[in-house]
């Protein structure tokens, strides 16, 4: 099986119906998961973590699609 890299991320937001961070520096990097379903289940424990605060958006960025342009993006990498 190949393993394809995802990032999961997330910190508080300016707006929550944006995708802008308010503070960059203040991101919380979970990790990088060699497949979608762990990288989903890092996701999920952090947003019901997380469930209290409105502001708060974690994300999985699809890290092995920067290597192909090609690939079209999802909307969880549609950050801006």
């Amino acid at each position: 099986m190949t393993k394809r890299l995802h990032l999961v991320f997330g910190g508080e937001l300016i707006d929550p119906s944006q995708t802008r961070f308010r503070d960059v520096n203040d991101i919380h990097i979970v990790g990088m998961f060699p497949d979608y379903e762990s990288a989903h289940a890092a996701w999920k424990a952090e947003a019901q973590r997380t469930v209290d605060n409105a502001h708060m958006r974690y994300f999985i960025a699809h890290i092995h699609r920067l290597r192909d342009e090609a690939t079209e993006a999802s909307p969880t990498e549609e950050l801006g």
